[in-house]
């Protein structure tokens, strides 16, 4: 697949050996995401959704200074400046919230330098979160005088815990990378020169299993945080049957006996 150009350039995304790229590219505003970004996204994510040669997928940001900082500040008061605005910013840019938490393949994160308020609720819908030292952790939301939505903070108290929850969001400040994965905000953290080639790693190692398992565990985990109410338990175990029915689960017992590596098709 070659390069994909959405936002006029400022979400750039690519496939190669299984796994797609979403890159958030307006390092001139240190990636925040604008109304057209999310849009961008979306598309991307739905682009690597039906392409079944996508095991998974990275976001990352341009420039090696940002992830993304946050919502695009010079936007506020043309899109979000009072509770009316919010609600309509909400949802022009549901799209690429929605899009983001159901995308059934592996997301992960790749962090390296500020990954503040808006940027942290997409890293944190991620699966993964894979942080270079020097990056730095925040949600100012008390310190612009706004509270963020429901769905943001359970991502967040599902991470860090409650009390951790009330220091970021009553704080305002940054957390250094250290902290963060002390925290569980993070997963993993690299030097920053070797980020690169430790998620590649990851992301290796991924495209490798069987997709068919990647997808029904990724279902499992997310229905294990989401209410008893909206938890469907008939699509999770019809997703475990059919890897138990599927080609894949053949090819890996019998890879297994012959002690070689399986070659998986998501069939």
């Amino acid at each position: 697949m070659s390069e994909m150009v959405f936002a006029e350039g400022k979400i750039l995304a690519r496939a190669q050996d299984g796994v797609g790229t979403v890159v958030f590219n307006q390092p001139e505003k240190r990636n925040a995401m604008s109304i057209a970004m999310w849009d961008g996204m979306a598309a991307a994510l739905d682009a690597f959704e039906a392409d079944d040669a996508v095991r998974c997928v990275v976001l990352e940001g341009a420039g090696g200074k940002a992830f993304v900082s946050g919502a695009d500040i010079s936007q506020f008061e043309q899109n979000r400046s009072d509770a009316d605005a919010q609600r309509q910013y909400n949802a022009k840019t549901s799209l690429g919230r929605r899009k983001l938490l159901e995308f059934s393949k592996p997301v992960i994160a790749k962090i390296q330098g500020f990954c503040m308020g808006g940027g942290l609720g997409i890293a944190m819908s991620c699966d993964m979160r894979i942080a270079g030292v020097g990056s730095e952790f925040g949600i100012p939301a008390a310190r612009l005088g706004i509270a963020y939505g429901f769905d943001m903070v359970k991502n967040l108290v599902s991470l860090v815990g409650p009390a951790q929850a009330h220091f970021i969001l009553m704080t305002g400040g940054r957390l250094p990378a250290e902290e963060a994965e002390r925290m569980g905000l993070i997963n993993k953290l690299h030097p920053a020169e070797s980020l690169d080639a430790e998620v590649a790693k990851i992301t290796s190692q991924i495209a490798r299993n069987a997709p068919l398992s990647l997808r029904a565990n990724k279902r499992t985990v997310r229905a294990v945080l989401a209410d008893a109410a909206d938890r469907d338990m008939a699509a999770i175990a019809a997703a475990a049957d059919a890897c138990f029915d599927s080609a894949d689960y053949r090819e890996g017992r019998r890879a297994f006996m012959e002690k070689r590596t399986p070659v998986f098709t998501g069939a």
